[in-house]
């Protein structure tokens, strides 16, 4: 239970960075460093490892007031930026009184549940959603600036006040060939004015069919991997259209279809529509100066899109994404000279294998290294028939112990 408040330090006395013990699930439970400089806080379940501060089951109450007494140098509230992995929904009560900057909250639920967060001081709130768990239903804080919602959408609905902006980032598959990505109902907040669709730039494509239930959009921004791009040209209303890091323009309408446009981005994108963006850009300066931002940048080439984003190592460590890719190149080099089933299932157990003494290979490591037993299944051999899936599969399986 957590202690009584009597004995607390006032409310944004302690703002130097050292070791604190906290009552946060009861008397003196946890010790909290903070480090010079560092404003941001992540609480969760023990698996979390060195990736939260301070190690909380997920099913167990906090006092969240016990972080009153701490302030910046600067004397606003510490820390500026919370991360929580649980299901405690009691920080929404205590952002009644005490305003968090941004949250990021992955809920995990025992049953459907629904939380009123809308008398919360809360500006920007993010959302990670499991591929699997309860459903969540949040009656959204008054004035949110911004509002994020990643992984399994159909997990979660929203009511209330809509946020000054949108951002989605669905759990798409990691293979472009997959059929497109369809968005689920998202009900209210369909409502809002600006929205940011993020995706894996090499993944699912996400198809644009889902922008027909966002009437009101006058400022769009897309990330990654896209399809029925020409499904942009029925939203006539845009002022701001962002495209970043896309491999595909296909279809995309010519500028002229947005005639409120006024500020515009294209930056990473696909080579050939880029040049033909620019110069519509320039053209449209002559006849409707732009009153905002305007510009296409980094134009790529095939092979720039393989290279930044083919392999699934890119948001490891560098050392491990180092010894990663030095297994992937030789594994593929191998892979080339393989001309019976057991030459390729030899190669794939010798990747799989160097991976097994490697400390910090974690579930997502195994998916990745997984998707790289995919990739490798695919590039070419002289067996003269395909590697499965379902082959490639057994053989990582086989051979991990991680």
């Amino acid at each position: 239970m957590p202690s009584d408040h009597e004995d607390r330090p006032p409310v944004g006395s302690i703002r130097e960075a050292g070791r604190y013990v906290i009552d946060l699930t009861g008397p003196g439970s946890h010790t909290l460093v903070i480090q010079p400089g560092v404003g941001s806080l992540s609480i969760g379940p023990s698996y979390l490892g060195k990736k939260a501060d301070l190690h909380v089951a997920p099913d167990m109450r906090m006092d969240w007031s016990v972080f009153d007494a701490f302030a910046t140098p600067a004397g606003s509230p510490w820390p500026r930026f919370l991360n929580y992995t649980g299901g405690d929904t009691g920080f929404l009560d205590w952002a009644q009184k005490r305003p968090i900057e941004e949250m990021t909250w992955a809920p995990i639920l025992s049953e459907d549940t629904e939380v009123d967060a809308s008398q919360s001081l809360l500006h920007g709130l993010h959302i990670e959603l499991g591929p699997s768990g309860e459903y969540l239903n949040l009656k959204l804080p008054r004035k949110l600036y911004r509002l994020g919602v990643s992984g399994n959408l159909s997990r979660f609905s929203a009511n209330g006040e809509m946020p000054a902006s949108l951002i989605l980032a669905p759990r798409t598959s990691r293979r472009k060939g997959d059929t497109p990505f369809l968005m689920p109902d998202l009900g209210e907040l369909h409502q809002v004015t600006s929205l940011s669709l993020q995706n894996a730039p090499l993944g699912q494509p996400i198809s644009l069919e889902c922008l027909d239930r966002f009437p009101n959009l006058d400022s769009l921004s897309l990330w990654g991997n896209f399809c029925d791009l020409d499904l942009l040209a029925r939203h006539t209303r845009l002022t701001n259209l962002e495209l970043r890091f896309m491999p595909d323009l296909e279809g995309l309408p010519a500028l002229n279809v947005w005639p409120l446009l006024d500020r515009f981005i294209a930056y990473n994108v696909e080579e050939a529509t880029g040049k033909w963006l620019r110069q519509q850009m320039k053209a449209r300066a002559k006849t409707r100066p732009w009153t905002d931002h305007a510009s296409v940048s980094q134009l790529r080439k095939p092979e720039w899109w393989l290279t930044e984003f083919g392999r699934p190592f890119s948001s490891w460590p560098k050392r491990l994404a180092k010894l990663a890719n030095e297994a992937y190149n030789v594994a593929q080099a191998d892979l080339a000279q393989a001309r019976s089933f057991a030459d390729a299932e030899a190669v794939i157990t010798a990747f799989t294998v160097r991976f097994n003494t490697l400390k910090g290979i974690e579930t997502t490591e195994r998916e990745d290294l997984g998707e790289a037993v995919w990739q490798l299944s695919q590039s070419e051999h002289l067996i003269g028939q395909p590697i499965t899936d379902e082959m490639a599969q057994r053989w990582f399986d086989a051979a991990r112990n991680y």
